[in-house]
């Protein structure tokens, strides 16, 4: 309305000198529709602001024209650019009553100070035009800025700081340039058809100057936005992207959407005041209006794994610079992703194999590990009141596991290990040390009863019946108690309650606390644990070797390695003396590898002299927990080019340990790489028979007791018989320990029994020492130990103690490789 009045106001002011300002009107009329014409765009979001030189032309026809004139040219030149151009009428009327407004300010402006007409000195002409200047400019810029705020929904301070320098440069060049043509157009009118190609000239300097600024920013932009990109964390990628992306493009709002992997897709929305929605896709608000996607396109051909979009609230139609930083800034984005992707999943899997390496798999408890670690922990620092270890074993457990299969024993330790939580309370630590074995770890008790007091707890807890299928079965327990020692760390607490624990089994209680007056255990032994690995590096740990002699001839058939530790301090100690220790400390494989590379360097070294002996060695039963063993004994006789059969491994007899998985499948490999077995010391637990129909044996050692007692004992005598004949039977060889007189290997050979070792025959030798002996033998004959029990040719009686096998066994009979 205000720019058709001010048209209508200039119409009528000038249609009476409308003949004389007719070639002028149309002048200056053109120069405003060529210089609006040319024009600048640039994109704020979903607007477009153009900058032309307009201001020349109405400048410069303020110096030959009223300023009512003016006005009028301005709204016709403005219309007719516009049109010409084909934009929207909205656009034209809007551009052409802005223009209308401007010429009008600085027409009043000019004319309020003595304008520019003929009688104008120099002053009041340069006054006229600054002023006049200075109000087209001022009220130009506020028209355009606060409508373009308002389209675009930007802040005013946001559009008048983009490229303000470059506009600020343009303007004084306007003015400069508006000045120069008034002054021409002063002296001759026809001057006035130069202006437009000064106009063109500055409008293309400014368009160049501006365009190469903006890209500028542009690859500045791009190149921190990807580098902002390389982050770690998914979020932060997403969350920085959309931001980023809507300054960049100077979007509406940004939209990342992903869908790779096992994740669930997401969708994160915002724009350059931070984000407004991250979540389901599907639950994500429509917004109307232009959308320009770009892809994040999976590598190698593979499919992609989201897409960015860009919004807008109005048509917008990317520039070709704009389009190829689009698709760079999306390559860009997917990397990032993908990293950040990796990254998370490495974490999530780095968190886990933590957790995994302290927690049973079973029951999700505290594993060995992290008992001891935070036990050491606990114990190392300064802690407040009693620290408390209770030792829990399940009796009679491998019932559950024998009748209702080990996956019912498993659902009982997951339950056991439920009710031990609820009842160990929130402070205390609960672990499963493997098996039916669990541990509590209490801290901060105001006193040592408080400790039973919770084990009597744990135990109701227990007792409570467990459904299996339908079943109600009970459990029990046996816990042993330990409070914390002055020194000796969490190993010596773990041994306390290990020590109470075995105290309520052999007792019958339920329940008993660790009392320094009944511990058993070598104080002495104990302190050997400190001194070990110390022993195994610097090789005090040897190995003598004893021979097993044929009984009957006198013959070496092998020999056994047994370890001895030379203490700097406590000097030669037996395996007696040092084995529980090794045992329970962490050196157990370093140690059996020790020994077994010097038992094999030894029976190599007396194959090459020409004695080719098995040589026996004794297996911790906790080795054969380790599914590694077999792989190293084979690694071992391969790197000494020792057979698998010159290799005798002794096994000591168990109560539990043969009822294990782990060990049977161990044996099971030993067997079948041709690694002889031996049960040693046969007959001394109740447990024999169990263990000899399932453990795949080769020979049996009768144990030096039995031997010793079988001349005064017909007990004695009854086991070494039984003995015997059960090896025959099995067709396994059976050697006796403890031979110390002629009448006990005579008496031994009689009973069938074919081999034995003891001090008759040699005491336990170096290597180097037992194979001198072999080299000087009995009565001339090398590789003998003893003169034989008959002359070659004698006719030997075979007394009636010694059984015959039947027909059908006497082929299969055991024998020693020579």
């Amino acid at each position: 309305m205000s720019a058709a009045f001010l048209v209508g106001w200039a119409v009528d002011a000038i249609l009476p000198d409308f003949r004389d300002l007719a070639w002028r009107l149309a002048g200056v009329t053109v120069l405003v529709a060529v210089t609006a014409s040319m024009r600048t765009e640039i994109r704020v979001r979903s607007a477009t602001v153009s900058i032309s030189t307009t201001e020349i032309g109405v400048l410069v026809g303020l110096a030959i024209l009223p300023p009512p004139a003016v006005t009028l040219c301005a709204a016709l030149g403005m219309f007719a650019a516009h049109a010409a151009a084909r934009r929207a009428m909205i656009k034209v009327i809007y551009n052409a009553s802005r223009l209308t407004l401007v010429a009008a300010a600085a027409g009043v402006v000019a004319k309020g100070l003595g304008g520019f007409g003929p009688g104008a000195g120099p002053a009041t002409i340069a006054t006229s035009f600054t002023f006049a200047a200075v109000a087209l400019i001022v009220v130009d810029n506020l028209v355009g800025v606060l409508v373009m705020a308002v389209v675009s929904q930007t802040s005013p301070r946001k559009i008048i700081l983009h490229h303000w320098d470059i506009r600020v440069a343009g303007l004084v060049a306007i003015v400069v340039l508006a000045l120069a043509g008034v002054l021409f157009v002063r002296l001759d009118e026809r001057f006035l058809v130069a202006v437009p190609v000064l106009a063109w000239s500055l409008n293309l300097a400014y368009s160049n100057r501006t365009r190469a600024r903006s890209e500028r920013d542009a690859w500045q932009k791009l190149a921190q936005s990807t580098d902002e990109l390389n982050a770690v964390d998914l979020d932060g990628v997403l969350h920085g992207a959309v931001t980023r992306a809507a300054e960049l493009f100077s979007a509406d709002d940004v939209d990342i959407e992903i869908h790779f992997g096992t994740a669930a897709p997401r969708l994160v929305r915002g724009g350059t005041d931070g984000i407004t929605y991250d979540g389901d896709p599907t639950g994500a608000p429509q917004h109307p209006g232009k959308v320009i996607p770009a892809a994040l396109e999976g590598h190698d051909g593979g499919p992609d794994i989201g897409i960015l979009r860009l919004r807008f609230r109005g048509p917008v139609q990317l520039s070709e610079r704009e389009d190829y930083t689009l698709h760079t800034f999306a390559s860009a984005l997917c990397t990032a992703i993908r990293n950040a992707a990796a990254y998370t999943e490495l974490a999530r899997l780095a968190d886990q194999h933590a957790h995994d390496a302290k927690h049973d798999p079973l029951t999700g408890l505290a594993n060995r590990r992290r008992l001891q670690d935070e036990g050491e922990e606990l114990l190392g620092g300064r802690p407040k009141g009693i620290t408390a270890l209770l030792l829990i074993d399940l009796n009679h457990f491998k019932e559950v596991n024998d009748t209702l299969g080990h996956a019912a024993g498993d659902r009982v330790l997951v339950e056991v290990a439920r009710r031990l939580e609820t009842a160990a309370g929130e402070e205390a630590l609960v672990a499963r040390l493997g098996g039916d074995e669990f541990a509590v770890l209490m801290r901060g008790l105001s006193a040592p009863a408080v400790a039973a007091h919770r084990a009597q707890a744990m135990l109701a807890t227990l007792t409570g019946p467990i459904e299996l299928d339908g079943m109600r079965i009970s459990v029990e327990a046996s816990i042993g108690i330990a409070t914390a020692p002055s020194r000796g760390g969490m190993v010596e607490l773990m041994r306390r309650a290990d020590i109470a624990m075995y105290q309520a089994k052999r007792s019958g209680a339920r329940t008993s606390v660790y009392v320094r007056a009944r511990d058993t255990a070598d104080v002495g032994r104990l302190t050997l644990g400190g001194d070990l690995p110390r022993a195994v590096a610097e090789q005090e740990i040897t190995v003598n070797f004893q021979p097993i002699v044929d009984l009957a001839t006198g013959d070496v058939i092998a020999a056994e390695a047994l370890a001895r530790w030379h203490h700097p301090d406590k000097g030669d100690l037996s395996p007696r003396q040092f084995l529980e220790a090794v045992e329970r400390s962490g050196i157990l494989p370093a140690f059996a590898d020790a020994i077994l590379d010097q038992a094999l360097v030894a029976a190599a070294g007396w194959r090459e002299a020409g004695f080719d002996l098995p040589v026996a060695v004794n297996v911790s039963p906790r080795s054969l927990l380790d599914r590694r063993f077999p792989a190293s004994v084979a690694a071992r006789l391969h790197t000494h080019d020792v057979p698998p059969d010159r290799l005798i491994l002794e096994l000591t007899e168990n109560l539990t340990l043969s009822q294990l998985e782990v060990v049977d499948q161990v044996l099971g490999a030993l067997r079948e790489a041709g690694i002889r077995l031996a049960l040693d010391d046969f007959g001394t637990g109740y447990s024999s028979l169990a263990m000899l129909s399932r453990v795949p044996v080769q020979e049996l050692k009768i144990d030096r007791e039995f031997v010793n007692a079988m001349e005064s004992s017909a007990e004695a005598a009854a086991v070494v018989r039984s003995t015997v004949d059960l090896g025959r039977s099995l067709n396994l060889a059976v050697v006796a320990e403890g031979v110390e007189s002629e009448h006990q290997r005579r008496t031994l050979w009689e009973l069938g029994c074919t081999a034995g070792q003891g001090h008759l025959f040699a005491r336990p030798m170096p290597a180097d020492r037992l194979l001198a002996t072999l080299r000087r033998g009995t009565g001339g004959r090398p590789g003998t130990l003893a003169p034989p029990l008959h002359d070659t040719g004698t006719v030997i009686r075979i007394p009636t103690l010694r059984r015959t096998p039947p027909p059908s066994q006497q082929e299969h009979l055991p024998h020693w490789p020579a």
